[in-house]
């Protein structure tokens, strides 16, 4: 199960690797190529811009302290993964935080700061833009959060099930 979850983390990286070249070697940074327009109040374009920061461009000052910071946390997250995790329902989201994390730290060594392309404006609200790798670690992140949720939400049921039987 572990290695075709990695066969399938390299599929992913290697998509968000493509579209990442795809973009550097056709579309002009800060260009942009509309999709759609006011799609129910939404607009999407695909747009070649930079990101130095983390999410929203928080960090943008200390891209080296960033980098550091990824690399810290990819080696943990694998050493977690791989040697302490022994629920398999968190394989997946933990394989998606891994692979849009390093995802992200390989673009920072080939083009010097992450590359993001996907950008949503929503009513009116300008979205950051961003990249798959961004996507598989919301994906992975959010995963986490609802199964603890639903974790959390059966021992609660269980509970009051033991207690209403005494």
């Amino acid at each position: 199960m572990r290695w075709l979850l990695i066969f399938s983390a390299t599929a992913l990286l290697l998509i968000d690797a493509s579209t990442k070249y795809w973009i550097e070697q056709n579309l002009p940074l800060f260009q942009s190529i509309p999709l759609f327009q006011n799609f129910f109040g939404i607009d999407f374009a695909i747009s070649h811009a930079r990101n130095l920061g983390g999410a929203w461009g928080l960090f943008s000052s200390y891209p080296m302290v960033l980098l550091f910071t990824r690399i810290a946390t990819v080696f943990s997250l694998a050493g977690y993964f791989f040697f302490v995790n022994k629920e398999r329902k968190r394989d997946i989201p933990f394989m998606l935080i891994l692979t849009g994390a390093v995802g992200n730290i390989i673009d920072f060594f080939l083009y010097g700061s992450v590359v993001d392309m996907f950008h949503f404006i929503l009513w009116g609200y300008s979205y950051p833009v961003f990249n798959l790798a961004d996507t598989f670690i919301f994906f992975g992140v959010a995963t986490l959060i609802v199964q603890e949720i639903i974790e959390k939400f059966k021992k609660g049921n269980a509970h009051e099930t033991q207690s209403s039987q005494s």
